[in-house]
């Protein structure tokens, strides 16, 4: 080379270029930052109300299970009924705010044969504010379904000439006779039954007398006054055949069955006195 163009040297290092750090390379990378614990409370929560939840369930079933015996017990000792009577018992709504309150909301008892007096039949009561430490119930009310025979008992208090009792929904025919000059008349009287101010009252709708159809007038023109009073609607009472805390409400016919509404006193449970027959006038 000539000295024409002399060879440059090389710059001294200096601090006006440092030297750069590739990324990656031998330097060490700092340390991540610890990972943060997760908090355990919400779960310990939700574990301790899932606990408290199926205790809660548990108690209302031990109480489902328990309840009926126990009521079953005291209306058997309260009502004086048989130590084997049959009674099923069905409480409505959560039962434990309701006995921790010593109040049962609503009630159902059913049977298929219980004797109420000199009746016996199958039962159905629901009663509303029952009070499990000993008091009255706020209300009851039911009905109470007796067969032929049993309607029969009911009311053979009537004048009607009864020999036998048929039903034919919605009505009942009472068969029988009535003696003329020493003679037996046959006589079928077909009547509505109902009820009004706790009597039974049959409004007749049909009178056959020796197989014919005849009205009031024809009986009274050929029979008298007397027997002509089989026409007119009879009024029954059965207070003498019902506990006094019982009141009739309704009546009709079920098929081969009579259904009775009736009312209970609510302190029925308490007062002796309306446990016994009541009376009629």
């Amino acid at each position: 080379m000539s000295d024409e163009h002399p060879t440059l040297p090389y710059p001294e290092p200096s601090a006006e270029h440092p030297t750069l750090v590739i990324p990656g390379g031998d330097e060490q990378a700092a340390p991540a930052p610890p990972a943060k614990r997760r908090a355990r409370w919400p779960w310990v929560l939700l574990i301790v109300v899932v606990v408290l939840a199926a205790l809660v369930v548990a108690a209302e079933l031990v109480a489902r299970a328990v309840l009926p015996g126990v009521v079953r017990g005291i209306v058997i000792e309260q009502l004086d009924l048989p130590q084997d009577q049959q009674l099923q018992v069905d409480a409505a709504g959560i039962l434990l705010p309701q006995l921790i309150g010593g109040r049962l909301d609503e009630l159902h008892l059913s049977t298929d044969s219980v004797t109420f007096g000199g009746v016996t039949g199958a039962a159905d009561v629901t009663a509303t504010g029952v009070p499990l430490r000993g008091g009255d119930l706020t209300e009851a009310h039911g009905t109470v379904r007796i067969d032929q025979q049993q309607f029969t008992s009911l009311i053979t208090a009537s004048d009607l000439p009864i020999d036998e009792i048929t039903f034919a929904e919605p009505d009942v025919t009472a068969s029988g006779s009535f003696d003329v000059f020493g003679m037996p008349i046959p006589v079928a009287l077909t009547v509505t039954p109902g009820a009004d101010a706790g009597d039974v009252l049959l409004t007749p709708v049909k009178l056959e007398v020796a197989g014919l159809s005849v009205n009031a007038a024809e009986i009274a023109e050929r029979f008298g006054g007397a027997a002509a009073q089989i026409t007119e609607p009879q009024r029954i009472c059965i207070a003498d055949q019902l506990p006094a805390g019982l009141t009739v409400t309704g009546l009709q016919i079920d098929g081969s069955e009579a259904v009775i509404d009736v009312d209970v006193d609510g302190a029925i449970a308490t007062d002796e006195s309306l446990q016994q027959n009541g009376t009629c006038d």
